[in-house]
């Protein structure tokens, strides 16, 4: 395992801890997904990036790692908490369609997102709705153990009773009292014992489209349910690395928490690791905020907030500059500098295959790249760092391009071998192909520059240099002929 030390910062305990697989070299990880009932956008891109790096990392350093992401398709309600509509059951209210063709559409538009930002898909990607069983059972041991009580058809988690007996607020810091003093009294909510308790299952009400039978009412699952189903079924009732948004650390993450200690007596997550926002003015980005920009939007430039369309690359080049704790601010002026930065460090790789090596190196020093990348990796996954790093070895090899520097055949393969593994493994950089329009059309203009100084010279009789234009673009595969009007070309390709 290239021995090594990775250190991780555990939300749970508040400090970077080394990390220590329960059931090495397998790891278990699981990282909340979407729910699926709109476009994903920049928010989404950054926890499904970080993670990807953390699945990447952890796969280079020799570990075989059972990689859950879970698509949340039932339950999560309007507000977040046991009251509105389902936002899936919502959006499908409105555009007149079955609930799952809502989540299969925007799912579909979700991977072909992920896809192009080169995030790898997960190992097993479940759904809550295709879990309620298990969901179920987790509800009936919480109940047995005394931890929730059942109120007309529904069943919420005994908070108070649960904090008597352990604390509920481990994992954000917060104690009972604050809760209680930040939970508002909501309408309907009367069936709770207490503010602060959280729905284990729902009692479906009669317009409620997604509803199954359970031993309580015809319903559905409340939304922290499903995590902690399906972690287990998936990973075992402990496992070693659970993430997400830092916006889920409460509610969602702590009623995790203590779903698990209320059914099986012990946490099951060792080590919890949240990415920050993504900010734009200041606020995070998100859906019920109205101030997000889809992804698909980025790669096409149609929000107003946009001056131009970002690749997706230069979308996961942009969150990887921040550390994943860090918060990212969103401007255009940061996204174009994202933009030269991407460029600059693919033109290194390039350009690393234009060198002739020397008999020895002198004027730069490339030794030690390798061992700063994995330090800065094995700090707590610090990709701006490794960044910064690869951008100092960028800087050489423009020096040894211009001719001021020399490198030797052994460095050289060196640093192509670094900047491949960091470049493009662990940190999920590629080349683009969108650039390639740009790039077809810049092309297409060299020919016609050529071909009308061909027929410069043949209007000056100057066979000799018509021909060789001719011949040499024929060479290349360009096929060219002579019109009355001038010419046309094309490429067999």
């Amino acid at each position: 395992m290239e021995n090594n030390q990775l250190f991780i910062y555990n939300t749970l305990t508040r400090k970077k801890e080394l990390f220590v697989p329960l059931h090495a070299p397998h790891v278990g990880m699981y990282v909340c997904g979407p729910t699926v009932y709109g476009d994903g956008h920049l928010g989404h891109a950054r926890p499904a990036i970080t993670f990807d790096i953390v699945f990447r990392y952890l796969t280079h350093l020799g570990y075989k790692v059972r990689y859950v992401r879970n698509i949340t398709d039932v339950g999560h309600l309007e507000h977040d908490a046991d009251e509105g509509e389902d936002k899936i059951a919502k959006k499908a209210r409105l555009e007149q369609l079955e609930p799952m063709e809502v989540v299969q559409y925007y799912l579909l538009r979700y991977h072909k997102a992920m896809e192009a930002l080169n995030v790898l898909p997960p190992s097993i990607e479940p759904h809550a709705s295709g879990h309620i069983i298990e969901q179920i059972k987790l509800v009936e041991e919480i109940l047995k153990n005394g931890y929730a009580y059942e109120s007309k058809g529904s069943v919420y988690f005994d908070v108070a009773k649960y904090n008597k007996d352990h604390h509920y607020g481990v994992l954000s810091g917060r104690n009972l009292d604050d809760v209680l003093n930040t939970t508002r009294e909501l309408d309907g909510q009367d069936e709770k014992h207490n503010p602060a308790d959280f729905a284990l299952w729902k009692c479906a009400q009669p317009e409620h489209i997604m509803r199954w039978p359970s031993p309580w009412s015809n319903g559905f699952p409340g939304w922290h349910c499903e995590c902690t189903a399906m972690g287990r079924k998936y990973l075992g009732e402990t496992f070693d690395i659970h993430g997400g948004g830092m916006d889920l650390v409460f509610p969602h993450h702590e009623c995790e928490i203590a779903q698990a200690v209320a059914s099986e007596g012990h946490q099951m997550v060792r080590y919890w690791m949240h990415n920050n926002m993504i900010t734009i003015n200041g606020q995070k980005m998100g859906k019920s905020l109205g101030n997000f920009i889809t992804l698909d939007e980025f790669f096409t430039g149609s929000n107003k907030l946009l001056t131009q369309a970002y690749s997706p690359m230069t979308i996961r080049f942009f969150i990887l500059q921040a550390h994943y704790r860090s918060t990212v601010d969103f401007s255009n002026e940061a996204l174009q500098a994202a933009e030269k930065g991407l460029e600059r460090l693919l033109e290194g790789v390039k350009n690393l295959d234009r060198i002739t090596p020397a008999k020895a190196t002198s004027g730069i020093e490339p030794k030690g790249l390798r061992e700063k990348c994995y330090e800065a990796m094995n700090d707590d996954l610090n990709t701006p760092i490794v960044i910064s790093h690869l951008f100092d070895a960028t800087r050489m090899i423009n020096t040894v391009i211009d001719k001021k520097a020399t490198i030797s055949a052994e460095d050289l393969e060196e640093l192509k071998s670094v900047f491949h593994l960091f470049v493009f493994d662990i940190l999920g950089l590629k080349a683009e192909a969108e650039n390639n329009a740009a790039r077809e059309e810049a092309y297409g203009k060299v020919v016609d520059m050529l071909l009308e100084q061909r027929m410069q010279a043949k209007a000056n009789k100057d066979w000799a240099t018509s021909d060789k234009i001719r011949d040499n673009l024929a060479a290349l595969g360009f096929e060219v002929k002579d019109t009355k009007d001038g010419f046309t070309w094309k490429l067999n390709k």
